[in-house]
């Protein structure tokens, strides 16, 4: 019969040291990026991310501090909130809040001719103190959040802004990116998703104290 491993913690300690070894420059970030880095090559087995994953104004150092303080954390998708790690949410009272579902961000994107996604996020930045900004499905969240940002000049700790698609994903982003105004985690091109999301938040949580 075959022999595997069957722990858990160690097949993920194998999985993190043959993603290192296959990297081509893991020196190129700091410790705190390469456990991001990883965890995001982990959940995809995509090794592109070491090239396309963006860090600007130590946006990890942001967010383990919001973390730490049991902050909110606002998520464009229920998939992306189903993917963060409960335990470590509870062990620092974080909480994780998606709005679009909601009866009134159906009727606000109806009434307004917006998406559901910058419904919520409105909703959300208007009504709620969130500190932390993942994105990782719609273009037009993100967007939408600079409109906020820039009408109302409240800042959240970090925006991890990461869409994936071909409309508008690559293009909201390089506007992330242009800007110097707020630390932000970011995906360069198409590539992203609520996933990707997910496994920076939760890389982040683990190295949290």
């Amino acid at each position: 019969m075959t022999q595997y491993i069957k722990n858990p913690e160690k097949i993920e300690e194998n999985s993190m040291s043959i993603i290192e070894s296959e990297m081509k420059d893991p020196s190129s970030f700091t410790d705190d990026e390469l456990k991001v880095v990883k965890r995001v090559i982990h959940t995809t087995a995509d090794f592109d991310y070491e090239d396309l994953l963006r860090f600007f104004d130590s946006p990890i150092d942001s967010c383990k501090e919001a973390i730490g303080k049991g902050c909110k954390i606002y998520t464009d998708t229920s998939m992306m909130k189903s993917g963060i790690n409960k335990k470590n949410l509870e062990k620092f009272g974080c909480e994780v809040v998606n709005y679009v579902h909601d009866e009134d961000v159906w009727a606000a994107s109806k009434e307004k001719n917006i998406t559901r996604s910058m419904a919520s996020i409105e909703k959300a930045y208007l009504k709620e103190k969130v500190e932390i900004y993942a994105i990782g499905n719609a273009p037009t969240a993100l967007y939408k959040l600079f409109e906020l940002i820039d009408e109302y000049g409240v800042y959240p700790k970090a925006i991890i802004g990461a869409p994936v698609g071909f409309v508008g994903a690559a293009e909201s982003k390089e506007m992330l990116m242009a800007r110097t105004d707020v630390p932000y985690i970011s995906v360069k091109g198409r590539k992203g998703g609520s996933s990707v999301s997910a496994a920076i938040i939760n890389a982040i949580m683990k190295i949290t104290k």
